[in-house]
């Protein structure tokens, strides 16, 4: 779905993105970032990619925002939730290094709602970032902890768009990174893909397609 040029309906696509009981917290976020900017010949503000189920609720993840980041100091008026979904937000961003800079500050979370923002920043297969989230992500091997709880029963609730996800993972890395990584498991790329295929998904459950 991509959302027209008026300015309105950005707020409410935003909103989208968590579950409705964070609304208020992510009005008071939106309230701290700058206007979207419109890159050349990009007619929309937000476009949104994928809905995802989170905790039985569906809410949308942004492909991309056009926002600048707030000004140094301006998040410190928000509270520790208000902060994990602005940097949620801004995973989304269509600068790569803004993006990663701020899954940095999310990916160890255990909210249910940020794990979309993760797993989607997955599907782009930016090498660093894939990097940062397997840096961010070590409880995955681990099948009593809480990171692999809230993957598995996102993944097991999402068993069409975690199939999506990896196969775009495979593409990229088939396309931009098979000459460096001969072998689907070569070093650092493919330990993270193995946790997606396997350790995120609860023992007798698995994702449509892996």
């Amino acid at each position: 779905m991509q959302l027209p040029r008026d300015s309105s309906n950005v707020a409410p696509a935003l909103t989208a993105a968590f579950p409705t009981r964070l609304a208020d917290d992510v009005r008071t976020v939106l309230a701290v970032m700058p206007e979207a900017r419109h890159a050349p010949m990009m007619p929309f503000e937000v476009e949104v990619e994928v809905e995802v189920e989170v905790q039985g609720e569906t809410v949308a993840i942004p492909s991309r925002i056009y926002n600048d980041e707030p000004g140094v100091g301006s998040d410190g008026q928000l509270s520790g939730t208000q902060q994990v979904i602005l940097h949620c937000l801004y995973s989304r961003h269509h600068d790569g290094l803004v993006r990663q800079r701020h899954l940095e500050r999310i990916v160890a979370s255990d909210e249910p709602w940020v794990v979309p923002f993760v797993v989607q920043l997955a599907g782009e297969y930016v090498l660093e970032i894939i990097e940062a989230i397997g840096r961010g992500l070590p409880g995955l091997a681990d099948p009593g902890s809480v990171q692999r709880r809230a993957y598995g029963e996102f993944i097991a609730r999402n068993a069409a768009f975690f199939a999506r996800t990896e196969r775009r993972v495979v593409s990229y890395w088939s396309c931009y990174y098979r000459w460096k990584y001969q072998a689907w498991s070569a070093p650092r790329t493919p330990r993270f893909r193995n946790q997606l295929a396997s350790g995120f998904v609860p023992r007798g459950r698995r994702a449509a397609g892996v």
